[in-house]
Order: C-alpha cells, then structure tokens, then sequence
C-alpha cells in the first residue's frame, strides 16, 4: 500500500480481504467483495471468529459488494452492519454460448471430442459437474446420490470436471459410471456435452459454473445456497433446485430430469435466453467501474450513466 498508494482498493474474498482491510484501514477508499461469507466455510469456534472479524472489519469498507442478494441478507442477518451494493455476477457470453444451433447436434459433436476414458458408456444421458473438488462445490454429496439415480435411469453417466484437494478421496469411493475429468483448461466442450450440469454446493455467492452452463444452452441443477435462486430462469426453482447436502433430494431431481430429455431441452433453451438477458458479463464490469467512480468522486461516463437507467 505504501509503495503503490492506489487510488482505490479492491479486496476479494476472505483471505484478501481481511489482508486489504488491516493494510488499508479504511485509506483509500475501499471495497471489499467477500464472494460467500467467510464464517460460512467453517464451523464452530473459527465460524465464530470470522464472524467477530467480519462485522469489526465492515467499518473499513466504504462498500461491501455482494453477487447476489442472498449473500447481501445473509451477511446483514449475521449482525453485519455496511454501505451495501449488489451487483450480480456475469459471464462472456461471447466465449461461452453454444457451439452449434441445434442442441442435440451440439451434444453429438462436443462429446465426440472429449478425452473419455476407454470403458465409460458412451450412450445415455450425461450430467456433468464443473468445479474444484472440495468440501464447498459439494460432489461427496453427488456421489453419495448417484447410485440412487442409476436406480431411476440406469444409462446415466456423470462426468466430475476439476481438480482439488477431495480427488482422490473420492475416486476411491465413487460408484458405477462416474469419470473423474481432471482439471480442464476450456470447459465448454464439456459444458456443451451435458444433458445437465450439476452443483451440489455447501455455500456460494453466486457460482459461475451455473451461469457458463446456461450461456452454453444447458439447463443447471443447483443447491438452494446463495445465489442459486437469482440465478435461475422464473419458474425453474421447483424442477432445479434441491436443498444443500441432501444427497436424496439431489437423486430424486437428477432421476426426474435425466428421464426427460425434451423437458431437458426445454429448460435448455430457457437458460440460455435467461443468461443472455440478464448475466452479460459486460453489465457486471459496468456496474463495478461505476461503483468506483462513485467512490472516487468522479462522473461516470455517458454509456455507464444510460446502462444504470
């Protein structure tokens, strides 16, 4: 801080954020974007903790920006008291659409490209979960609920996309019809060759993963944790929502969708519209460049000013 003397500080997430606040004590002007709340990844006396810290250090944040509502009302129902914004996440949604017009074409070509390992049944519906494999994105409670969708649409197959510390944990345990992807450096392929993305997540802010998915054409199953439900099309919260860590009601959705491939397509399609209408990725960099102008004391320019309307 000494050496750079910025004119503004962003801090992102708990780690970040609490080094950026202690640094910046509230000098500049400093936003601070917890991205889920810290106190949500720990349990008992370190929740706690981060909780105390969490409201002592509000008072260095001349904002607190939140992706989602969710994440807003949780953090003032936990007692902390801040300057509030919420602007939602986004996605490049000239990077991230779907491949080819027609969806079933789509699916064809993107899975006929993928590395799959030799064994894994190349016909059936396939789910597909992108993220880092860690207690947070929620895949033990996936892998808990997939003998139960086999059950349901024994064809199914589930493709795990990432890497992290619960991999290989995991792949000792996991049943029938599961491939462990590894880490990807372009995840669309595997986006594109879903019949349904899926993510298990314990707590979120707004995840991306969801929102990439759906700009790719490709309906999304999610746990209610924040940011889920301001993520979805209207009216997909009772087919494509499941509460947090029930491994059960996560079967029954995933079996319910997986058996209904023109529902499937249909959601699909509402997703993808839904993406491009509300999560260009462009609004969101607006937004957070008129945030700091606010800041900064100074005019926002006359395209920012006409998007805020």
């Amino acid at each position: 801080m000494r050496r750079i003397r910025p004119d503004l500080l962003h801090a992102h997430s708990a780690k970040a954020g609490l080094a950026g606040r202690l640094a910046a004590r509230g000098t500049p002007p400093t936003v601070f974007q917890p991205h889920a709340w810290s106190f949500d990844a720990v349990g008992g006396t370190t929740a706690a903790l981060a909780l105390r810290w969490e409201r002592y250090a509000a008072r260095w944040a001349d904002r607190v920006l939140c992706v989602s509502e969710a994440e807003r009302r949780a953090g003032e129902s936990e007692g902390i008291t801040a300057r509030w914004t919420v602007i939602r996440n986004g996605v490049d949604l000239d990077h991230f659409r779907p491949g080819a017009p027609d969806p079933a074409q789509d699916r064809a070509e993107s899975r006929a490209a993928l590395p799959l390992p030799p064994g894994f049944p190349a016909d059936g519906p396939l789910a597909v979960c992108v993220g880092r494999i860690c207690t947070q994105k929620g895949q033990d409670i996936l892998l808990r609920a997939w003998p139960e969708v086999l059950a349901a649409v024994p064809a199914a197959r589930l493709a795990l996309v990432g890497d992290g510390p619960d991999v290989e944990r995991l792949r000792r345990t996991a049943p029938a019809r599961v491939h462990f992807a590894g880490a990807a450096a372009d995840i669309r392929p595997w986006l594109r060759a879903a019949d349904l993305v899926v993510l298990p997540s314990r707590w979120e802010g707004m995840a991306l993963a969801p929102l990439e998915a759906m700009a790719c054409g490709r309906p999304v199953l999610v746990s209610d944790v924040s940011g889920a439900r301001e993520s979805l099309p209207s009216g997909q919260g009772r087919l494509c929502l499941v509460p947090p860590e029930d491994p059960t009601a996560l079967a029954e959705a995933l079996g319910r969708l997986l058996a209904e491939p023109r529902l499937l397509a249909e959601l699909g399609e509402q997703a993808r519209q839904h993406a491009r209408t509300d999560f260009d990725v462009r609004r969101t960099t607006d937004a957070v460049t008129s945030l700091y102008h606010e800041l900064l004391g100074r005019p926002r320019p006359l395209n920012q000013e006409r998007i805020s309307r």
